[in-house]
């Protein structure tokens, strides 16, 4: 895989004609090294963020020896590339042949569930093991999340009693977990529910040995300005102590785009501009994804030598390159004002769900890699890079 110096020393020298992934290690490894020596507990990251093979040994670098896989594939991903890894199938509904696959290829001992269906399952697709590691997810609230994640999976109310009680027969150890939702902007969301998962412990009267407090961990965008990560984790310790129904329980976490976001940026093509409309040769079936169906606004910046004086910004609609009309990212994205066709747009924080979502509807979704060595865009764990979007930067520092 090629290296560059910065994006723009990849722009300079090669003139891509396709999209490129732009990959930062050194972040991931960074913001993972965060979790491991911040987190009381152990760490397991959330392998559908981003399952690049650099990535996923950029945070076994950092230390995480544990990983959150959701399929058998993200299974076959983590193995080949760190073979001593604990990996947790949190995935509540499985296949069977992947559950087969898990328990005997993988040696996965660690199986999220539900429902008492899947935890039948698990138990006949083991031949009814006795090493599993069972995890109830519980249904609790997303109201503080960005992209609200319970109206899928989680058991709730009597349900939840009685599968808990279920599982803690059937396994080892049995754990809880729950996802408050992804870019959580309020911290105290982890203590709810952790308090609606021990009043389900206290009702069902087992003994529970894992407590798994999910992803949820925010990244900054502009536009978003989450709290620092390090009051999430002291509200995550503090209520975990404070939990009446644990003795001598673990604490999980399972971080994903934390890690990943800053890991990552995307350099787009400027094919057409039509007034403040700019079109490109990625878009929302491609590695900008979440710009189009869940309103993030990454930040930008134009790839081109530095000429003259500081150009005038303003906002852009910009569109991707397939011919349906959904295809749009309503930002605003902020770009100088003179920005024409062949000009280049870098976009930040990328690295979580951005590759990993680029689909190849209507022929588009072929893209170039690289490592890039300059910083990433916007950054949590260390100094902004100056960029010309003065709203990202003003959002960074904030």
């Amino acid at each position: 895989m090629d290296r560059h110096q910065s994006a723009l020393a990849l722009v300079l020298a090669d003139q891509p004609e396709l999209p490129v992934h732009c990959l930062r290690p050194g972040a991931a490894k960074k913001a993972a090294e965060f979790f491991v020596r911040s987190f009381p507990g152990d760490v397991l990251y959330a392998v559908k963020a981003n399952p690049h093979p650099l990535i996923i040994d950029a945070v076994y670098a950092a230390g995480v020896r544990s990983f959150d896989a959701a399929s058998l594939n993200e299974i076959e991903t983590v193995a080949s590339r760190c073979p001593d890894a604990r990996i947790a199938f949190m995935h509540p509904v499985k296949s069977r042949q992947a559950i087969r696959k898990a328990y005997f290829d993988f040696g996965a001992r660690i199986f999220s569930l539900d429902s008492l269906d899947e935890l039948d399952k698990i138990i006949k697709e083991t031949n009814g093991a006795k090493d599993l590691h069972l995890v109830v997810r519980i249904a609790v609230s997303s109201d503080y999340a960005q992209h609200k994640l319970n109206g899928k999976f989680g058991a709730s109310g009597q349900e939840a009693v009685l599968l808990l009680r279920q599982a803690r027969a059937a396994s080892e150890e049995l754990g809880v977990s729950f996802h408050v939702g992804s870019q959580c902007m309020r911290p105290e969301a982890y203590r709810a529910a952790m308090e609606i998962v021990s009043d389900l412990i206290r009702q069902a009267q087992v003994t529970v040995d894992i407590v798994d407090v999910g992803g949820g961990f925010p990244v900054a965008y502009p536009q978003l300005s989450p709290p620092p990560l390090r009051t999430y984790i002291e509200e995550i310790a503090a209520a975990f102590e404070s939990m009446p129904v644990l003795e001598n329980a673990d604490l999980w976490c399972e971080p994903g785009r934390a890690i990943c976001a800053e890991a990552g940026s995307h350099i787009v093509r400027v094919e057409l501009r039509k007034g403040d409309a700019l079109y490109l040769n990625d878009g929302a079936y491609g590695a900008l994804f979440d710009a189009a169906h869940d309103g993030l606004v990454y930040p930008t910046r134009l790839l081109r030598a530095k000429k003259g004086p500081r150009r005038v910004l303003k906002p852009f609609r910009l569109y991707g390159p397939t011919c349906d009309s959904i295809d749009t990212l309503k930002g605003p994205f902020l770009l100088p004002s003179d920005v024409h066709e062949g000009d280049y747009i870098e976009f930040g924080q990328t690295g979580a769900y951005g590759a990993a979502l680029a689909t190849r509807f209507n022929g588009f979704g072929e893209y170039v890699e690289a490592v890039v060595e300059d910083a990433p865009m916007m950054s949590m764990y260390g100094e902004a890079l100056e960029v010309e979007n003065v709203v990202a930067l003003k959002t960074a520092r904030a």
